[in-house]
């Protein structure tokens, strides 16, 4: 939007604009002011709002008896936060982004799609009084069905050349300067993968191949942040950092002596997803000062199902969906202590690896306080993300 009035502004009424408006850094700081600033702002009435329509977390008792004595306080807090921190994100988006870039276009559909899920599941659980939400099998078959649409669009290119009108919705193209190709078009570039302290792709996937592991990201990170978000700040937290470092990849990625010099792909208008990680962020540490200990909002499935998504997503983009996997290390934990609870229960006649899953209540059981629990695994996270970002210069 901001390139509309920019436009507006020199031709049509002749007012001379600062060029800086239109710099992606300077974008990227708006950007997330500007999250940061509705979420702070927007908070204390939305709040009220949840409370009004009583939109309350319950807590499972029965199914988790100590975990219920533990969360007793927080019976009824309201939950679908993730509203304001999407709207606050989609605020900046329409404001700060360029909206003639694809990555524009790809960023807002995955948000508004699964959010809409996310909400859908918190309804069920709120109204229809299912404190299990969707189906397993369907909630899953949704992420799966969004995933590959955006990968179709990626991909194939007569389903993405439906989308471009005109100027609108141009395809990036990429360089890559390590193996010397100079002009790789947005389908070529999205089956390579890169790995973390290696200059090269480590493999090049075919159609298919790709399809399948765009699903498997997205879909996987999306579900990873749904379960770490289960104490006061934890997901909000961690998110933070991922995106901050992802913003930052995306931003060097973007400018061509940068990408040169650091021997990194150089992908044409990926400022754009630096500008919404920025949001992200801003959104997420806004929404912080509610959420943190003890909390007066949750996020929800309609918070953490997108905003898992939308880092995974962001991480296909930029090609460092392994660099995901390092600095995302606390959200892949929590994952990985679920899959393995289940697989040891059901192939070990009952056996429990962890006191309880995911990983954070673990802890709990352990008699970790919450806090504790989430300052070591906010501690974690950075210094993964310090590892993340230095693998840029160490490669």
């Amino acid at each position: 939007m901001i390139f509309v009035f920019i436009h507006w502004f020199q031709d049509l009424l002749g007012v001379r604009v600062p060029l800086v408006l239109a710099y992606t850094s300077t974008r990227m700081m708006l950007a997330a002011l500007t999250s940061l600033l509705l979420c702070i702002f927007l908070g204390p009435g939305f709040i009220r709002k949840l409370y009004e329509f009583k939109i309350g977390q319950s807590i499972r008792k029965k199914e988790c008896p100590l975990l219920g004595e533990l969360h007793s306080k927080k019976e009824n807090t309201p939950t679908m936060g993730g509203i304001l921190i999407l709207f606050s994100m989609l605020i900046s988006l329409i404001l700060w982004m360029d909206l003639k870039s694809p990555f524009t276009l790809i960023l807002f559909a995955a948000t508004v799609a699964l959010g809409c899920l996310g909400a859908a599941d918190d309804y069920l659980k709120i109204r229809k009084k299912n404190t299990k939400g969707l189906p397993a099998r369907k909630k899953i078959g949704v992420q799966v069905t969004i995933s590959t649409l955006i990968a179709l669009y990626l991909l194939y290119p007569p389903f993405t050349e439906f989308f471009h009108f005109g100027s609108w919705f141009i395809p990036p193209t990429a360089k890559d300067f390590v193996t010397g190709e100079l002009s790789l078009t947005l389908g070529e570039y999205s089956g390579r993968l890169y790995f973390p302290f290696f200059k090269e792709p480590i493999v090049i996937l075919g159609a298919a191949a790709a399809l399948l592991f765009f699903i498997l990201v997205m879909t996987g990170s999306s579900n990873a942040v749904n379960l770490t978000d289960g104490l006061d700040g934890l997901a909000a937290g961690c998110l933070i950092m991922v995106a901050i470092c992802l913003a930052l990849i995306a931003f060097v990625s973007n400018n061509m002596d940068l990408a040169r010099y650091l021997n990194i792909l150089y992908i044409e208008g990926s400022g754009e997803i630096a500008i919404y990680l920025s949001a992200f962020a801003g959104a997420c540490l806004g929404f912080l000062w509610y959420n943190s200990h003890p909390a007066q909002i949750f996020m929800g499935d309609t918070g953490s199902l997108a905003l898992g998504g939308i880092i995974g997503l962001s991480a296909v983009l930029l090609k460092r969906e392994f660099l995901l996997a390092v600095v995302g290390g606390v959200f892949v934990a929590e994952a990985l202590s679920v899959i393995l609870q289940v697989g040891s229960y059901r192939l070990r006649k009952k056996k429990r690896i962890f006191l309880c899953a995911p990983l954070h209540h673990h802890f709990e059981y352990k008699g970790w306080h919450e806090t504790k629990v989430v300052t070591r695994f906010w501690i974690i996270g950075l210094m993964l993300t310090i590892i993340g970002i230095a693998s840029l210069k160490f490669q």
